[in-house]
């Protein structure tokens, strides 16, 4: 497998233009427009001519997308599904730490740890 290649750090800018955003992903403009077509997550806006304006965000996702096909050869559904679960919220469920899988131990120490830092916000406002 080859190693991930880094994503660039963006320019201080909110919008990028498709030949900038090509050239920050090193990849060509239509494999760039495919990929807006097969993945929800990169939805860029559109100028009242037609032009797109990919957002940070735009580009962050096209950056992930870029690392899942070609470093870690994912093919585009199997892309899509790894987006997918990455952009769901987490599931807290209170009852399942408190259930009997949880490390009694760990427990005792982390109500402990929370009874300090409130005795020491206590003492702060003070």
């Amino acid at each position: 497998m080859t190693k991930p290649s880094p994503a660039p750090i963006l320019p201080e800018q909110e919008y990028f233009s498709i030949a900038e955003a090509t050239r920050l992903l090193q990849v060509p403009a239509h494999t760039l427009r495919y990929w807006e077509g097969r993945f929800n997550a990169l939805r860029p806006a559109r100028l009242p001519g037609g032009h797109r304006r990919y957002s940070r965000t735009d580009m962050e996702t096209a950056f992930r997308i870029r690392e899942l096909l070609r470093d870690r050869k994912l093919t585009v559904e199997g892309a899509r599904k790894v987006l997918a679960v990455s952009r769901r919220p987490p599931r807290f469920n209170a009852a399942r730490i408190e259930g009997p899988g949880t490390n009694p131990a760990a427990l005792k120490l982390l109500r402990r740890v929370r009874e300090d830092l409130q005795r020491l916000l206590d003492d702060l406002s003070r």
